[in-house]
């Protein structure tokens, strides 16, 4: 089981790039798929044609990635662009998000499954207000790793005085937020210079090129004392082949499971022991997480959509009505206080009550804004909210399916804005 979990640790990497508009995100993207040689032919004509199209006396592999019409027209990124390679160390998920500050949202969409943020910053404009909003965001998402590209390096005579410079300022403007490991690493996305290769113009810079780097980095093992899967279906075939078969179906959030387990479900907290592990008709000895199973167990309890069953062993899951939340507001339609909104957390769907916005927060300051009382689009905030029924939950830090959730705005039936759940402040 533990190298079943390794394998899966160390051979997906999931990232989101960051930045300010035309720090060169989309190009860093484009430089990684066609110098690991993960663009077929068919995308490399297109992207060629498109170039020439534009005028571009070279290949502009920017528009790899983007991808909207307007984003081609515009030379810009607007929605979030997810790209997959792989190498033969690992396999690849990458986010390219907008850096535009009204595109804020989409990075909080991107950044939230990443298991490590790139952030580019121009070598020519040092750190700007976007650089401190999304190194912002990736402590608020529990980012462990963060990588920060020195791009266009190439247009300061690939200058280490200039590198050095723009790590000293990040570093005194991290000091006053939680990252996680902080790597620097200065590049040329439109040359290639320390994207897959090492660069021959910076003989100076000893560490590691990005691709080098992505497919080595450690990431932290998943807790072995937590299992978490959230109940997606009740299966009841009712066939010949199956006629008393009740299984829970769902996706393990955390941890590993196997047969003899003795569990406990959520919210009723009744135990058992687990019977079986299927995957379709396929009958498993053990699953870890991420992977979608059926498990069956010893005693008939009641068990639905919604529940979340868990190790009776292991560290127990919260259940409260009122929980803290760190939010991102999605829409122009503002969240306020007093406001009913329909709640889905994991599996779960529920209604909720804003009972208070504790506090807006100005991500280029980190202040804390206290009296507000309605958010807008692309606010972070600090909001407590009530619910109908009990969450099952972990806080955001430990596990982020457990820990998040999302206001649905009833009536339209739109996603407005999405929680992170955090202990109350002491």
């Amino acid at each position: 089981m533990e190298t079943q979990k390794g394998y899966l640790n160390m051979q997906l990497l999931r990232f989101t790039t960051a930045g300010s508009v035309d720090d060169g995100k989309s190009t860093l993207i484009g430089r990684l798929l066609y110098d690991s040689k993960s663009i077929f032919e068919d995308q490399l004509e297109a992207v060629e044609e498109a170039s020439r199209s534009r005028g571009n006396e070279e290949v502009n592999l920017a528009l790899l990635t983007d991808g909207l019409r307007a984003e081609r027209e515009q030379g810009i990124t607007i929605d979030v662009a997810y790209r997959y390679f792989a190498t033969p160390k690992r396999k690849f998920i990458i986010a390219d998000t907008p850096g535009h500050i009204q595109y804020t949202r989409n990075m909080v969409t991107g950044a939230s499954t990443a298991d490590l943020a790139v952030i580019l910053v121009d070598a020519r404009h040092g750190i700007m207000e976007q650089t401190v909003r999304h190194s912002y965001i990736a402590s608020l998402l529990a980012i462990k790793e963060v990588v920060v590209c020195v791009n266009k390096m190439d247009l300061v005579d690939f200058s280490q005085e200039v590198f050095d410079k723009i790590v000293s300022d990040y570093k005194a403007m991290a000091s006053s937020i939680e990252l996680g490991n902080v790597t620097f690493i200065p590049i040329s996305a439109k040359l290639g210079d320390n994207v897959v290769n090492k660069s021959g113009n910076m003989g100076w810079y000893e560490g590691k090129a990005l691709l080098d780097f992505l497919e080595t980095v450690q990431l932290p093992a998943e807790a072995d004392d937590r299992m978490r899967l959230p109940v997606q279906y009740v299966v009841r075939p009712i066939s010949s082949k199956f006629p008393d078969f009740r299984g829970y179906a769902g996706r393990l959030a955390e941890g590993s499971v196997k047969i003899g387990d003795r569990i406990k479900a959520y919210p009723s907290e009744m135990t058992s022991t687990i019977t079986g592990i299927y995957l379709g008709e396929k009958s498993l000895e053990s699953a870890v997480s991420p992977e979608s199973v059926d498990i069956t167990l010893s005693d008939d309890i009641d068990i639905s959509r919604g529940d979340v069953i868990v190790s009776e062993s292991g560290v127990q899951p919260m259940m409260e009505q009122e929980v803290l939340l760190n939010v991102c507001w999605f829409r122009n339609s503002p969240l306020q206080q007093g406001k009913r909104y329909v709640i889905r957390h994991a599996t779960q769907q529920t209604v909720g009550l804003v009972r208070e916005i504790e506090y807006k927060i100005d991500i280029n300051t980190r202040e804390k804004l206290y009296g507000v009382d309605k958010l807008v689009m692309n606010d972070i905030a600090r909001v407590r909210i009530k619910t109908a029924d009990p969450l099952v939950f972990d806080y955001y830090k430990d596990n982020r399916t457990m820990g998040s959730l999302i206001f649905v705005e009833e009536g339209t039936n739109d996603t407005v804005g999405a929680g992170m759940i955090v202990p109350d402040e002491i």
